[in-house]
Order: C-alpha cells, then structure tokens, then sequence
C-alpha cells in the first residue's frame, strides 16, 4: 500500500488564520510565526520566525498567483506543523509576478524529517496551482472549512 502523504495530517483547526493582520512581508513572517508557534510540536517558537527569514534570504517563497508557502528546516520542530493564514488586504512578498499574496502555508520541519518535508511541499505546490482551489480557500469562513477543502482536494 502507498504511503500517502496528506497535508491536513500536519495541520489543525488552531494553526488557522483567515484574518492576518500583518501589512508587509516581515509583519507577514512574524505573525506566521507565532501562529504556527500555537503547535505543541513548535518547542522553541522565536526560532522559527528566525529559521524562516534566514529561509527567505535565499529567495522568496512567494511563488506567485497570490501564493507564499514560507518554509524552513529547524530542530525547534519535533515534527512537520503546518500553519495556513489568509490575508485579505494582499501583502507584497517580492513573489516573481509581483503579485499580492493573499495566500500562505508556512511549515517549520525538523531536519530530520526531510522525505516528508519535501512530499507535503510539492503537494501544496501541485494543489495551489488550481485556480478554482485557490477561490476555495479565500471564500472558507473558519478553520474547519479550510481543512475540509483541502481534504476534499487531496481525495481527487
């Protein structure tokens, strides 16, 4: 039997923001952080604001059509967590089509965990590539209702 990687494996109803408040892309990566920080997975929460934007230095995730998925490997994380935040106003992230990203899935992962890592983030990239599956998730109104939509795309 396949082993199937599923992206709400890694995710909760508390991990869930459809109201970020943050009005650029540093605000965008602090707030993200402590929203993911929530996770009783997430030991050391101020690493993970620092691992991600040691992560964008390299380049910005921000991969366009509204979408960022910052990411970053850390032993702060005992396992993958994944933290999904919405921000209505649009935030410049210096994404390659310059678009606003209104979008994000933040993970923190320990290094140890690199096979799944690299799984769940081609996963999300694969899904959020979906225009409809984007408008999906920007019209959820809570948090049960963005698991459920991802649910119900990865079972396509």
């Amino acid at each position: 039997m396949l082993n199937i990687v599923k992206i709400t494996d890694y995710m909760s109803e508390d991990l869930v923001s459809l109201d970020l408040k943050a009005k650029n892309k540093d605000e965008a990566l602090k707030e993200l952080s402590d929203l993911i920080g929530k996770s009783d997975r997430i030991k050391v929460k101020e690493s993970i604001y620092k691992a991600l934007l040691e992560r964008e230095v390299l380049g910005s995730t921000g991969i366009g059509k509204g979408v960022a998925i910052p990411h970053a490997k850390t032993d702060a994380a005992q396992g993958l967590t994944i933290a999904f935040g919405v921000s209505r106003e649009g935030i410049d992230f210096k994404s390659l089509d310059k678009e606003k990203v209104k979008i994000f899935f933040v993970f923190a992962s320990p290094f140890k965990d690199s096979q799944v890592y690299l799984k769940v983030l081609a996963r999300i990239s694969r899904l959020i590539r979906d225009e409809k599956f984007r408008e999906k998730l920007l019209s959820c109104g809570n948090s049960k209702e963005i698991l459920d939509c991802i649910n119900k795309e990865e079972a396509l």
